[in-house]
């Protein structure tokens, strides 16, 4: 996913994408520690993805707050 798709997403929607990121990651490891993990670049890809997602949430959380405390 491309981060201009991610700032796109709703606060719902990053819950949703981080938990299915954290799942296929979580299988990944299983898949590797068995020594059958067919894609090993994607482990590396879903951490960074879920960090992506994580650090535009915040900021949005931080946007969000800032924008509040200008009205008041």
């Amino acid at each position: 996913m491309k981060l201009s798709d991610m700032r796109q997403l709703g606060a719902e929607d990053f819950q949703k994408e981080i938990e299915s990121r954290k799942k296929e990651l979580m299988e990944l490891r299983f898949q590797g520690a068995m020594g059958n993990l067919a894609q090993p670049h994607r482990v590396k890809q879903l951490r960074r993805e879920v960090a992506q997602l994580n650090t535009i949430r915040r900021e949005q959380i931080v946007d969000s707050l800032k924008t509040g405390a200008n009205k008041a």
